[in-house]
This record gives C-alpha cells, structure tokens and sequence, in this order.
C-alpha cells in the first residue's frame, strides 16, 4: 500500500486531538502537514455528553452539536473547519503497530503512515467485566461507554426497554452519571459497588451521603459492599439478571458497568519510558523519545503545584495538555520557548438538577460547611482539605460561576488556616475573601 507522509501526526481521535488541531490552527501551519488518525468514524467530540444530554429523553444533545471545541465555549470544529484548514481526518481507522525508532504507524488495513513529530492522544479504554472473567458478562444489553457507537447503543436499549429495570455496576463517574440519566428516562434504576461510598478517590464520606441521600429521594435503589459476580440471559441471549456476591439476584432488562478505565499504550510499549501506568513526559509533554509528544489520560507529567508526578484523566487535562504540547512543538520549531505545564488538577460532574466542581488535592483533614440536606429544595455546600496548616483542595455543590471560581483561586493559592472550626464556619465566605 502507498505511504502517506505527514510533518505532523495526531494519533487517537478524542478531546485532545481536537484541542491540537485548533491550537496548530492558531499557531499556523501549511495545508497538508497535520493529519489526525482515528479509529472513531467520526471528528473529535466533547466525550462528557455521552454520559449526560446524549442520554436525555428531551434537550438531547446530537453530533454535530457538540464537537469540540464547544465544551469549553469555544469555536465548533465541524468536520468541514478540518478541511478549510487542510488537516487530514483519517477516521475509521485503527492503528495496529507504532515503530517510533522508523517514525511509522500501520492500520489495521496495512495502511503505512509516515511523520516527522507524533502526537500520542490515544485516550483510555473501558475496563471490562470480561477481563476479570466474569460469568455471563458476554450477554446482550450489558454496555459500556466510551464513544458515540456505545452511546448509541445504550440509547437504543432505553428506547427498546421502556420503563424497564436497570444496573448499574460501579459507583464512580460513569456510574453517578448513568445512574441519573436512566433515571430521568423512567427506568428503574439498582446501583452496585463495593466500596462504603460512591465517588471514594474524590468524595469524603460527608460528601458522598448528600449524593447517596440524594439518589434515594429520585428512587435508585443503592447497594453498597458487593459486586457483579455473574449474569443470567434469556433465550435470545439479553441479561436477565445478575447475581451479586452477597447472594442477591437483581432483575435487569439493561446493565450499565462504569469500573473504570485504563490508558491506551500498548502500541508504544518497550519503545517509550513509562511512569504510573502512563506514557513519561516532562512539562511540555516530551516524551523520552524525541519528537513524540504525549498528551491527556496516557500521559504521567510534572504536576508543579505539588512537586510531584501523575497521570490525570479529565477532559479538562485533556484539553490544555494538548494545547501545551503544540506550543512546545511550535515554540522549539522558532527557536523560542512556553512556559512548564502548571496545571491545577479540576473535576467536575452534573446529574439531574445537581452540579459539583473540585480543584486542587483531595489529601488531609476535610472541612464540611453549608446546607447538604438532600432533601433542601436547593442544596449548596462544600468541603475544603486541609494539609500541612494550607488549604490544598476545595469541592462545591450548587455554586456560581463566581463561587466557582473563588474555589478554584483558594486551591491554586493554598492559603495557610489555623483553625478548622473558624473555616467550618467561614465556608464559602472564606473562599470569596482570598
């Protein structure tokens, strides 16, 4: 098969791909240099709505209306803005082999794609209950969801099950999110995870009961401290039921499985220096080899603000790490320089009427303040982490777009605090003074 070469390759087609390519726009390139490749068939989207309005019975969010860059209130990318540009979309195609020492990728279809600067954006995958081999997790109607063809799926499920029974297996993002959204269909809806709250690498206890509290009021059924250990189908192969560790048996006409995710790598083991379970890269996201940069979840990287090493998986991450690595590229092309990655670690979620954002670290003692009754008709409350005499971390239920930021500027400023009572107290006001 013929070659096909670029000055500048994109691999993986998700949110940082996206952001790239309105970054190379800004930066300025020749038409015909950036080619992005994607196993999606589709051009790079705002992954979080999958989880949320794509799901709504009502308000439904549909492609193209929300391509990036729309979800940090940008510019949309349609896939014509890639063709003004002249930027290769090559989608549908996945990437079988990586030889970064020859600069070569191979497709699945033998397709060799030849580039001078790689940009790795390949994202996570879906963590299987097949991995684990779990009995009967085979069966039709048990989904995951990770890009538009699972989405797609699971909407059709809603439509074909109405008013049915749903699990859903995890407690975490996907979970929470999923959890409502089948809700607001008028599904029944039974959650399942092992751990003594949801959300437990974000969520204090204190946190997570208002959600917990909060999902009961709606009529999800919580079971906490068990986990899917097999599934039942029927006679056309669809789940039926599943059976829980702790002997329960639940009724199902749809299973929804959030238990996390890993980082998509494998192409680039043994050629590239690896850290926490994420490809290695410095503050401008250079990998140990030269000329491949790396970028959003696969990416370990200097987290400044904490002196320390990580791997983040947001989409917030995902945009500006992506937008940092083609200043990198095109500053070190000039001969000029960008200032190191100083990313303030930021989460977020919305489900019914609820939204919640984090900035900072959620490590040492914690801070509950405000009104988290699940049943207030609107609840707004937070929690601060306190380490080491400085506030390192700062959450928000129900709070403006002014509040929010004043959390945000609490955690990146790490005020010091000598007495929790007083900032129990204080709460947002504390946050509005700094």
């Amino acid at each position: 098969m013929a070659e096909k070469s670029f000055k500048y390759m994109i691999v993986g087609g998700g949110v940082a791909a996206g952001y790239a390519a309105r970054e190379f726009g800004k930066q300025g390139f020749n038409p015909g240099e950036l080619a992005i490749i994607s196993k999606e068939a589709v051009a790079p989207y705002e992954r979080p709505a999958l989880s949320k309005a794509y799901l709504f019975p009502e308000g439904t969010a549909r492609l193209p209306g929300f391509h990036v860059c729309v979800g940090s209130g940008g510019e949309r990318l349609a896939p014509e803005w890639y063709k003004e540009k002249g930027i290769e979309l090559i989608l549908s195609t996945e990437i079988v082999k990586a030889d970064l020492a020859t600069k070569t990728l191979i497709s699945a279809a033998g397709e060799i794609f030849k580039y001078q600067i790689l940009i790795i954006a390949t994202g996570s995958t879906v963590i299987k209950l097949s991995d684990f081999g779990v009995q009967g997790a085979d069966a039709k109607n048990i989904f995951y969801l990770r890009e538009i063809d699972d989405a797609d799926k699971l909407v059709e499920a809603i439509k074909a099950k109405k008013n049915g029974k749903a699990v859903v297996v995890g407690g975490g993002y996907i979970g929470l999110e999923l959890s409502a959204a089948l809700r607001i269909n008028n599904i029944d809806v039974s959650m399942v995870y092992p751990e003594p709250w949801c959300m437990p690498r974000l969520f204090t206890a204190d946190i997570a009961a208002f959600y917990e509290g909060y999902y009961a009021i709606k009529g999800i059924n919580i079971i906490k401290g068990t986990v899917a250990v097999g599934f039942t189908a029927d006679s056309n192969g669809q789940v039926k039921e599943v059976k829980l560790k702790d002997g329960r048996v639940l009724e199902a006409d749809i299973v929804v499985v959030g238990v996390g995710g890993r980082p998509l790598t494998t192409l680039f083991k043994g050629q590239v220096a690896e850290e926490k379970g994420g490809i290695k890269t410095d503050a401008f996201f250079r990998t140990s080899v030269p000329d491949v940069y790396a970028v959003g979840d696969v990416a370990t990287f200097p987290l400044k603000l904490y002196n320390e090493i990580r791997r983040v998986e947001h989409v917030d991450h995902a945009r500006k790490s992506a937008e940092q690595a083609v200043q990198a590229i095109k500053s070190s092309e000039e001969g000029k320089t960008v200032e190191e990655y100083d990313y303030l670690p930021y989460f977020y979620s919305r489900a019914f009427d609820l939204s919640w954002q984090f900035y900072g670290d959620n490590v040492g003692d914690t801070v509950l303040f405000g009104d988290n009754d699940p049943k207030s008709p609107k609840p707004k409350f937070g929690s601060y982490w306190i380490k080491d005499g400085k506030v390192v971390g700062a959450f928000l239920e129900g709070g403006s777009p002014d509040e929010n930021k004043a959390i945000a500027k609490v955690a990146r400023v790490q005020p010091s605090i000598q007495n929790l009572d007083q900032l129990t107290k204080e709460g947002l006001s504390f946050a509005a003074k700094i």
